[in-house]
């Protein structure tokens, strides 16, 4: 027993860990003040919270079935404390009873609960920022919602909102543009993510697959937020056989965007409204709707850019002055039907039908006079003196007119059937997709007076690109997968294998991918688990993949699509484990993942900004192996919080790439040439080593003060100079680096005096947030504008990321 001497009437906080004699956390067990309806329930770790008033003593009870009660007995002579209890199993006969287990990972598909990361500090708003809290994920672009998982690019991850796979703008080339993506997270129940060797289930893609399941509301609940990045708002109710959500959203980057070195006027402007709808009509039988319709605004007024970069020796300044606007307007509709059939407990069926649309209209004619300047290194110099020779000075001309328009409609069955250990899963589709592409975009470069490229004969343009493409086509997908659970002498087995099978009449390619998983909790004192998966996965084509880029003999380029393409390879081999501890007290995981992707008939393609450009063509093989690390736990008691670090090596070898290689003597003459291919190269993508960490604590006698820190060091992208064989990745850009952190404080209804008023009794809880965006403030490069100096030589400009800003935000919760 507990016991404390005390003499007067205080307000006490109590919290610890429930676990078992094995050292692990009970779930669901019951903590309460004796005599009194004050009580919790522990969390999957063990953990429990609760706050009373106690007056002579308090006795504090442990609960579990299956397990003996404690009681222990508390005397008021501190505010705060930590008390942890071991309950042992009950010896007394008793009825069977079902045992809620902590979770263990027995696939490559690992699971993340968004409510405990809702006040983690989020520039983009969306629920893609915290996948960095998965192993093998980087993001290097915080106006973005992309994201890179070992090696791939984004358009090699696949994206389900309740099993239907949903879609993004094709025309978005900048984070600036993008505003918000599909995912609602006020209406996010849970994440789960695999970065590698997922299921046949899951589709064709050869990174990863994101895997978003919506919740259904049991009763009342509502949240309104504002900030200075924007606003939304949610509710969801529950009555009888039907439930509801409803959820908008608003965004504004202005503030953000205020921070780079192109300054001018942005008006962003994102809306979006969801909802979510679900009637059961008999015992058997429920409908489910899911419905989204979205507009993503963006316009820009340039007028002026600074840009300083290079060395200490060799310091340079980029100045241009513009003239002209950029007007961009995306919108999006989403609708998907389902009728979802159990005939008897073990038989799960569903029938769904869904369409997508997009309209997508880019357009802009900005022109720019530059100024390429050393920078002296005098410190006596002021800013306006300080500009040394000038080694550039030019015009530019940008111009575009691009309307894309593109629907997807979808019919689809899938099922499920448990039976004797065996979990069957089965499904198939019919999906038809048109799109229809109109392209103009032009750009004119003058250097020193002269038009680039020169020619003494007329003024060409530097790009030139025109084309109209239409493109309907049908796609029909199945797969079936059986997962076998048995538990052996030697521990507990789950053995997965599957097979996909993808037609699509464009290219009248029909893909085969088998897939098979395995894993293995040992029966050991130490709580481990380890599992193994492979698979061979496509990059089934979607439309971007398709276009291969014309050039005609005055230099105008057209696009036309290779019919000729197939979908992408890759055999992916995922090999890891996890090791669950204690220390301190407090529940931990250990994660360790090593892999291999072996790639072939692979598109290559270059990154500028958070656009893909792909070659039109299956004309390389690449490679992408690493380790993934990851510690996650209760750094701080019922707060989670983690560290990864992933290292990594991608490489990529093009198919018949070449360049000649000359020898000069001192004339300039000359001597020699010889053919140079360039062999293995660094992939667009690889960071060869990512360290992430998020970190949440609080105030320990009043735990409504919580902070929140999210730390990102990545390696930098490989870049090259533009249309360069010998040169395309042999640079890297720095490392990105970025550090965000938050400070909360919660008032909450029945606690704060100041919700006690009759016009709040509907408000539950309010957050007030407080975030500061880029802490340290890191000059963080995202792409490279290439400019041409006086002596012909080629020299990257960096585009910045954001700086330092500062964000507030009000969450309130209603009941």
């Amino acid at each position: 027993m507990f016991f404390v001497a005390a003499f007067a009437q205080n307000k006490v906080r109590v919290y610890g860990y429930v676990i078992d004699t094995n050292n692990r956390g009970v779930e669901l067990a019951n903590v309460y003040i004796e005599g009194t309806s004050v009580g919790s329930v522990t969390n999957i770790n063990g953990y429990y919270d609760i706050s009373t008033e106690i007056k002579d003593s308090a006795v504090v009870v442990y609960s579990m079935v299956g397990y003996q009660t404690i009681k222990h007995t508390l005397y008021p002579t501190q505010r705060v404390f930590q008390i942890s209890v071991e309950l042992p199993v009950s010896t007394s006969e008793m009825k069977d009873f079902d045992v809620v287990a902590q979770r263990r990972q027995t696939s490559t598909m690992d699971y993340m609960d968004p409510s405990k990361n809702r006040l983690t500090p989020n520039a983009s708003g969306g629920i893609e920022s915290l996948l960095i809290t998965f192993s093998g994920v980087s993001q290097n672009n915080e106006l973005s919602s992309q994201y890179n998982v070992r090696g791939g690019n984004f358009d090699e991850n696949i994206v389900y909102v309740n099993g239907i796979e949903v879609y993004r703008p094709l025309l978005i080339r900048a984070g600036q543009q993008e505003g918000l993506s599909f995912i609602n997270p006020d209406m996010v129940q849970s994440v789960g993510f695999s970065a590698g060797g997922f299921d046949a289930k899951y589709g064709d893609k050869m990174s990863s697959v994101l895997d978003i399941q919506y919740k259904k509301p049991k009763n009342f609940e509502a949240t309104a937020t504002l900030g200075l990045l924007g606003a939304s708002a949610y509710v969801g109710t529950a009555n009888g056989k039907f439930t509801q959500m409803h959820g908008i959203r608003y965004k504004t980057n202005q503030l953000l965007l205020g921070t780079l070195d192109t300054k001018g006027e942005y008006k962003p402007s994102f809306v979006d409204y969801q909802t979510y709808l679900t009637y059961k009509l008999s015992q058997k039988w429920e409908m489910t709707f899911l419905g989204n319709f979205s507009q993503n605004s963006y316009d820009f007024y340039p007028t002026e850019r600074e840009t300083k970069f290079g060395t200490y020796q060799t310091s340079r300044k980029l100045t241009i002055y513009y003239d002209g606007s950029e007007q961009d307007l995306f919108r999006t509709s989403f609708g998907a039907l389902s009728f979802n059939y159990t005939p008897r407990k073990n038989l799960k069926m569903s029938f769904m039908a869904s369409a997508f649309h997009t309209n997508e209209n880019e357009t802009y004619d900005i022109s720019g006079d530059y100024l390429l300047g050393e920078v002296k290194d005098d410190a006596s110099d002021t800013e306006d003196q300080n500009i040394g020779a000038v080694l550039g000075i030019g015009r530019y001309m940008e111009h575009a007119r691009n309307r894309l328009k593109a629907s997807v409609a979808t019919v689809s069955h899938s099922g499920e059937l448990k039976l004797d250990g065996h979990n069957l899963k089965w499904g198939i589709s019919g999906q038809y997709e048109y799109i229809k592409d109109k392209l103009s975009e032009w750009e004119w470069r003058d250097s020193s007076g002269y038009s680039l490229p020169y020619s003494d004969t007329s003024v060409d343009l530097y790009y030139n690109l025109k084309a109209e493409t239409e493109l309907p086509s049908f796609r029909t997908q199945a797969y079936f997968q059986d997962t076998y659970k048995a538990n052996l002498k030697a521990g507990y087995f789950t053995v997965t294998g599957g097979l996909r099978a993808n037609h699509w009449t464009f290219n009248k390619e029909l893909l085969i991918s088998p897939r098979f998983s395995m894993s293995l909790i040992p029966h050991w004192e130490k709580d481990f688990v380890f599992r193994f998966a492979t698979g061979v996965y496509y990059q089934a084509p979607f439309y971007k993949e398709l276009r291969d880029t014309v050039t005609d003999a005055n230099g105008n380029v057209s696009v036309q699509l290779n019919s000729d393409i197939k979908a992408q390879r890759s055999l992916h081999f995922v090999l890891g484990g996890d090791h669950y501890f204690r220390a301190w007290g407090r529940p931990f995981k250990l994660s360790t993942e090593a892999y291999l992707k072996l790639a072939d008939r692979v598109i290559s393609y270059s990154v500028d900004n958070v656009r893909i450009r792909y070659s039109g063509y299956n004309d390389a093989k690449a490679y992408t192996a690493g380790v993934d690390f990851k510690l996650y736990g209760e750094l701080v008691p019922g707060t989670d919080s983690w560290i990864n670090l992933s290292l990594m090596d991608s490489k990529e070898d093009l198919l018949n790439d070449s360049y000649i290689k000359y020898e000069y003597d001192d004339d300039g003459n000359v001597t020699s040439s010889e053919t140079v291919y360039p062999g293995w190269m660094p992939r667009p993508n690889e960071q060869r080593y990512v360290f992430s960490m998020m970190f949440q604590d609080y105030l320990p006698n009043n735990p409504k003060y919580k902070m929140n820190l999210k730390l990102i060091w990545s390696d930098g992208m490989p870049f090259g100079a533009p249309g360069s064989v010998a040169y395309r990745a042999v640079f890297r850009m720095p490392p990105y680096r970025r550090v965000d952190i938050g400070a909360s404080r919660m008032l909450m209804s029945g606690s704060d005096k100041w919700l006690d008023k009759a016009w709040l009794k509907h408000v539950k809880t309010i957050w007030l947030n407080l975030e500061v965006f880029n802490l340290l403030d890191f000059k963080n490069v995202n792409s490279y504008y290439w400019v041409t100096d006086i002596y012909n030589q080629k020299l990257a400009t960096p585009n910045y990321l954001t700086g330092r800003q500062l964000n507030f935000k009000l969450i309130v919760d209603f009941k």
